[in-house]
């Protein structure tokens, strides 16, 4: 016999935005149950390159970006445990004068949206950072970005959520989601049917799906980050690395251990589920080389993919559905979420409780895709796998 339950909100997908979400909505006293496909956290949240930065994603994400970055500077002190953000800066590199030149576009083009880059020259760069390697002709920092965990990001926001009274179920996906009259949703799942009078839809990859319950057309496709990680080696990378060009990053954590990626992973699409790819990974180390040559010698001792959702414009979904009322998303961040997630979950929390929120984010609306093709087909029970 299946499982029953009643709520307030049911939130499908147990990501960083997702949980953040459930314990804004727990906070102001309404019932929350979230339903995850595997283990909270454990999807694009928890394998991404673990980047805390505003430098470098599209101009319309900023204002998003400057209020999760605040979120971020107490967000230990709100989960209760370390996540290990650091305010280590952001320094994204030109490998030539045509990749400076775009700094110097973007950089202009930020301070218009608030977000003050400082530009370095291949002398300040290198006095910088003497350890770069020859082809670097410069690039621009971003002091008050950082860095932290992904791994521990999610469970710790899930371990508040339910300190708090939020009903997470784990190992559950989504099978279906319907309305019903005016006010009411169904979700199933196997062996457990949850109603609420609000939707959450944070089911990454499968968000998509799950807009399509409803009539709604997302065309989110698998993005698979193709990520590894050394042995400890002493401590030198004391910025976070990027590139024009997102094809190599960098980061090194005070245990040590270097942080890095490029390229793409396989994944299957039919499970969810994703791995690297060998060819990748050398290419990988191969661009790593080039910028940070004194890791010839470490030892790479594990690597990792997993499956984000992306859209063809590479900005989210988010907002409330354009077809149903109580419906609202966030889906298809596009390999840059993790930064964006503490303040989509409170975004989430303001759309639901009262309509509307002070946060910009006609730029992300669902019905932007209206038009797409391949639309949605029509409401009604659907296979969700999130």
């Amino acid at each position: 016999m299946s499982e029953r339950l009643d709520c307030d909100v049911t939130v499908v997908g147990g990501g960083v935005a997702g949980l953040a979400a459930a314990v804004a909505l727990r906070q102001s006293g309404l019932s929350v149950t979230v339903l995850e496909k595997r283990l909270c956290g454990a999807g694009a949240s928890g394998v991404n390159f673990g980047g805390v930065r505003q430098q470098g994603r599209e101009l319309v994400e900023l204002p998003l970006a400057a209020r999760s970055r605040k979120l971020w500077d107490g967000l230990n002190a709100f989960l209760g445990e370390d996540v290990e953000f650091e305010a280590t800066g952001h320094i994204k590199l030109a490998r030539s004068e045509a990749d400076l030149a775009e700094l110097e576009r973007y950089a202009a083009a930020a301070a218009e949206w608030g977000l003050e880059l400082t530009m370095l020259g291949p002398n300040a760069v290198r006095d910088a950072l003497p350890w770069l390697g020859e082809k670097v002709v410069g690039a621009s920092l971003s002091p008050t970005d950082g860095q932290a965990n992904p791994r521990v990001v999610g469970p710790a926001y899930a371990r508040l959520a339910r300190r708090l009274g939020v009903d997470i179920r784990e190992m559950t996906p989504v099978v279906a989601a319907t309305r019903s009259g005016t006010d009411r949703f169904t979700v199933e799942a196997a062996g457990l049917t949850v109603t609420s009078r609000h939707l959450v839809n944070t089911a990454g990859a499968g968000g998509g799906l799950l807009a399509a319950a409803f009539g709604e057309a997302a065309p989110v496709t698998p993005l698979n980050p193709n990520m590894l990680v050394t042995e400890p080696l002493p401590y030198f990378v004391e910025r976070s690395i990027g590139v024009v060009g997102g094809d190599v990053y960098v980061r090194q954590i005070r245990r040590g251990n270097v942080i890095f990626g490029g390229g793409s992973g396989w994944h299957d699409a039919e499970k969810g589920l994703a791995r690297p790819v060998t060819e990748q990974s050398i290419g990988g180390m191969l661009r790593t080389l080039q910028l940070v040559p004194g890791l010839t010698h470490a030892q790479v001792i594990r690597s990792w993919s997993g499956v984000d959702g992306q859209m063809p414009d590479h900005i989210p979904v988010i907002g409330p559905s354009s077809t149903t009322p109580g419906l609202v998303h966030a889906f298809g961040f596009s390999g840059h979420g993790f930064q964006l997630g503490p303040a989509v979950g409170v975004i989430l929390s303001e759309l639901v409780l009262a309509g509307r929120t002070e946060s910009p984010i006609a730029p992300f609306r669902i019905e932007r895709f209206a038009g797409h093709a391949g639309a949605a087909p029509a409401a009604g029970p659907v296979h969700v796998e999130h």
